[in-house]
């Protein structure tokens, strides 16, 4: 399966000026490129390339920070963050029907959209700061996805944003939460720390936590078991059928690492060990199908540090599937995955130069294989894939700016 470009027309992006009672006005909040690929099966790639949409020189003036886009839906929803000027604190953003709208916070100065959401009902879902300083002192698993000068210091929640609206989400009776999937059924996956103070936890974390289910009605939230002798997890997606994927270990650092000891799907009850590629840590799915297949990243033998994680997919009949790497790289993730197996994500070299892939059929490509001639910035990230075979993800220039993308077969 090789991949063929087209020409196309080229289409900008419209921005919106919102949030303008604010005193962090955003103006043109966010950015997206938007190019058109074609995938056919032939034996080269074709030199018939598309044009590009470039955003205005206006909006490039007000925005020099960091977009990503990291959840795309059936309904052409794109949504992720974006860096407030001066780049000390970041939104949830959401990019629909050519208009961009900022989905505020719970009080505090950030949050955040950052998982794959597949929901086409209208549901989005993320995590936010509160205005409420955090009595523990914890960076909480939030920290990671905010920027450094803001990024702890406040009781982090995950939220549901609906219909212009975003409401705060409960935990286990600790301080902090997250949210990451979304189903039409109106139920959100993520994790919420307890009142238990676990000595597995790695400082500032002192609370464990475990995966849960959110919703479907208000508050209700449902704590999902994990395997023998785990203390600590994380539920990261799910589907319409309400299988749902996460990590399974103890605290460490809140996620990642040690936390991600199994890797596992729950379906109907029954929970499944999707196995690994050879080590004990940072085995994490990031997105499941609607036919409950499964992909995410794996963590490689005498590499517990996770530099050297490896792309897969898991499927009920073939088991867990390394995807390799692009060409002279040495680490992948995988993060979107639609009805055909699509799989899209990133490649890394040992520097850490990463560029946007696409998996089919046993076949990783380089997405920037396919990109015109005259759009210089590299895609770096595929975050999701539609079954449109709509890809969203983030690019970055000679400069360093970096704004979101969506390819859109053609």
């Amino acid at each position: 399966m090789d991949i063929s470009i087209a020409k196309c027309r080229v289409q900008d992006c419209v921005h919106e000026n919102i949030n303008s009672s604010s005193k962090n006005h955003i103006g043109h909040l966010v950015d997206c490129d938007r190019l058109r690929l074609v995938r056919r099966v032939a034996n080269a790639i074709h030199n018939h390339r598309p044009t590009i949409a470039r955003r205005n020189k206006q909006s490039r003036k007000q925005h020099q920070q960091s977009r990503l886009a990291r959840r795309f839906n059936n309904r052409g929803w794109l949504a992720g963050y974006s860096n407030l000027t001066g780049n000390q604190s970041r939104h949830a953003a959401l990019w629909r029907d050519g208009a961009l709208t900022d989905l505020g916070t719970l009080g505090g100065p950030n949050s955040n959209v950052t998982w794959s959401v597949k929901s086409d009902s209208g549901i989005v879902a993320g995590i936010s700061q509160t205005s409420t300083p955090d009595p523990l002192g914890e960076a909480w698993s939030s920290a990671a996805f905010y920027p450094g000068a803001t990024g702890t210091g406040y009781i982090n929640l995950g939220f549901v944003w609906e219909n212009g609206t975003m409401r705060a989400l409960p935990t286990l009776g600790g301080n902090n939460g997250f949210a990451t999937g979304a189903n039409s059924r109106g139920q959100v996956v993520g994790w919420a720390e307890n009142t238990v103070h676990d000595p597995t936890c790695v400082p500032p974390q002192q609370l464990q936590f475990r995966p849960v289910v959110y919703g479907p009605k208000g508050n209700q939230i449902s704590e999902l078991p994990l395997l023998a002798s785990d203390t600590s997890g994380a539920a990261t997606g799910i589907n319409e059928q309400g299988q749902a994927v996460g990590i399974s270990g103890i605290c460490d650092q809140a996620v990642g690492r040690f936390t991600a000891k199994h890797a596992l799907l729950w379906d109907n009850g029954k929970i499944v060990d999707l196995g690994n590629l050879g080590a004990p840590w940072w085995n994490t799915p990031t997105n499941i199908n609607q036919h409950g297949d499964v992909v995410g990243f794996a963590g490689a033998p005498n590499d517990p540090d996770g530099n050297f994680l490896q792309a897969f997919i898991w499927t009920a009949a073939g088991g867990i599937q390394g995807l390799g790497f692009l060409p002279g790289d040495v680490h992948s993730e995988a993060y979107g995955i639609n009805e055909k197996r699509q799989v899209v994500g990133l490649s890394c070299d040992a520097d850490g130069n990463c560029r946007a892939f696409i998996w089919e059929n046993g076949v990783i490509t380089d997405l920037n294989a396919l990109k015109p001639a005259s759009y210089t910035a590299r895609l770096e990230q595929a975050r999701d894939i539609n079954e449109a075979s709509e890809i969203a993800g983030r690019s970055i220039d000679s400069t360093g700016v970096r704004r979101a993308f969506l390819a859109t077969p053609h």
